[in-house]
C-alpha cells in the first residue's frame, strides 16, 4: 500500500511525514527503510503478530508495511506546471490513496500561505488543481476518440462516459463521487483514466496538542474538514504533527505514558493506519511458525486461494486446503494442536472468505 501525503506549504505535511516514518521505522529485517528522500517504508503497528512471535519464539516477526510518499511542490497553478507541479502530479498518480494534510490550528508564528487559516479554502485549492489536471486528461481522450465515435458504437459509449465525467469535474466535484455505470466496459474505462480526483482520500486535520483529547470536536476548523469529507465519502483523522514529532523520539513505553497523560488513546500513525485500511477496504491475515510470524494485507472479501497467492503464486495455483484458526483462540490455548483438540481449527476450501485475524496454514501441491 502506498499513501501520498499532500498539502499546502506550512500545514505540517513534511513534519507529519518525518515523524510518522521515524515512529514506524523498520527493524533490521528491512534494512532499506528509505527508498528516496521523500519515501519512507513504515511497518503497520499490529500487536497480534508480536504476540504470535512470542508464542512461537519465532526467529523473525514481519509486519505489513505502508509506503509513505511526501509529495512536494504543490502551489496554485500546479496543474499548469507552476512550482514543481508536473512532478507533484506524476508522483500522486502512483499512490493508492491520498493523505491530505489540512491546517486546523492557529499560530501567529507559523505563516499561512494565504494569510489566514481556512480548511475549506485550502482543500478546494488542492482539489481544483487535481480537477484541472483530470480535465486535461479527459480532453485528450475526447480529442482522440470523438471522430471515430461517429462510426463506432463502443467508442460512442465511451465518449458519452468521458463527457459525463468531465461535466462532473467542471461542476467542482471529485471523480470519486461520480456514479460510474455498472456495466463492465464503463468500469474498465473509468479505471484506465487513472484520475487524480478518483483516488481515495484521507484528510489529516492537523490540530494543536490541546485539541486531541476530544478528537477535535471543539475545533471549528476540524468541523469544516469533516463536513467536506462527508460530502465526498472520505475519511478524517485528527492529528497533531508537532506532537507526533515529539512522540517519534520516545520508546513504546514512554509513548504510551505520554498519550495517556494527554487523554489520547492512539498515536497519529495508529489512526492513519486504521483510516487507511477502512478507506481501502483492507485487513490482515497472519501466518505463524518458528521461522517467521507475518502479517499479510488483503482486501476484505478475499477468498483463501487468492490470500495464499499473496505469499506465493504457487500457493494459489496448487491450493488444496487452508487450515484456519482465529489468533485469539490460538493465543488463549497456546498451540495449534490444543486448538485442534478443541475443534477450533477449520479445514477450509476454495470458497472460504478469509477473516481479519485468521492465522492460516496453507496446504498446496504443485
Amino acid at each position: 500500500m502506498k499513501l501520498g501525503i499532500v498539502g499546502l506549504p506550512n500545514v505540517g505535511k513534511s513534519t507529519l511525514f518525518n515523524s510518522l516514518t521515524k515512529a514506524g521505522a523498520l527493524a533490521a529485517n528491512y534494512p532499506f527503510a528509505t527508498i528516496d528522500p521523500n519515501v519512507g517504508v513504515v511497518q503497520v503497528p499490529d500487536e497480534r503478530i508480536e504476540k504470535l512471535g512470542e508464542l512461537y519464539n519465532t526467529k523473525k516477526v514481519t509486519h505489513a508495511v505502508i509506503d509513505f510518499v511526501d509529495i512536494a511542490g504543490l502551489v496554485k497553478g500546479a496543474s499548469k506546471g507552476e512550482g514543481l507541479g508536473n512532478q507533484f502530479l506524476a508522483n500522486i498518480r502512483e499512490v493508492d490513496a491520498i493523505v491530505h494534510v489540512v491546517r486546523c490550528f492557529e499560530d501567529t508564528n507559523v505563516v499561512h500561505v494565504d494569510g489566514n487559516v481556512s480548511p475549506a479554502r485550502d482543500i478546494e485549492t488542492i482539489n481544483f488543481e487535481l480537477i484541472f489536471s483530470d480535465i486535461e486528461i479527459l480532453d485528450r481522450r475526447i480529442a482522440k476518440i470523438s471522430k471515430q465515435a461517429r462510426m463506432d458504437k463502443t467508442l460512442a459509449r465511451e465518449l458519452e462516459l468521458v463527457e459525463a465525467i468531465k461535466a462532473h469535474l467542471e461542476a467542482g466535484k471529485m471523480a470519486r463521487t461520480f456514479e460510474v455505470p455498472e456495466d463492465e466496459d464503463s468500469i474498465i474505462w473509468f479505471d484506465s483514466y487513472n484520475l487524480l480526483t478518483a483516488k481515495p482520500t484521507i484528510y489529516a486535520a492537523n490540530v494543536a496538542e490541546d485539541d486531541l483529547a476530544d478528537d477535535g470536536e471543539s475545533n471549528v476548523h476540524v468541523a469544516a474538514v469533516r463536513k467536506m469529507a462527508a460530502e465526498e465519502g472520505s475519511e478524517v483523522f485528527v492529528v497533531s504533527a508537532r506532537l507526533e514529532e515529539e512522540l517519534s523520539e520516545l520508546d513504546d513505553e514512554e509513548k504510551a505514558m505520554f498519550l495517556a497523560d494527554l487523554g489520547v488513546e492512539s498515536s497519529g500513525l495508529d489512526k492513519l493506519v486504521s483510516a487507511s485500511y477502512k478507506l481501502l477496504n483492507l485487513m490482515s491475515f497472519l501466518t505463524a511458525g518458528e521461522d517467521e510470524c507475518r502479517a499479510w494485507t488483503i482486501k476484505v472479501g478475499t477468498k483463501a486461494p487468492q490470500a495464499a497467492g499473496k505469499i506465493h503464486t504457487d500457493f494459489e495455483r496448487g491450493f488444496i486446503k487452508a487450515e484456519v484458526v482465529n489468533y485469539k483462540n490460538l493465543l488463549e490455548l497456546g498451540s495449534l494442536a490444543a486448538a485442534r483438540e478443541k475443534g477450533l481449527v477449520g479445514m477450509e476450501g476454495k470458497d472460504y472468505v478469509v477473516q481479519d485475524g485468521d492465522v492460516i496454514l496453507f496446504r498446496f501441491n504443485v
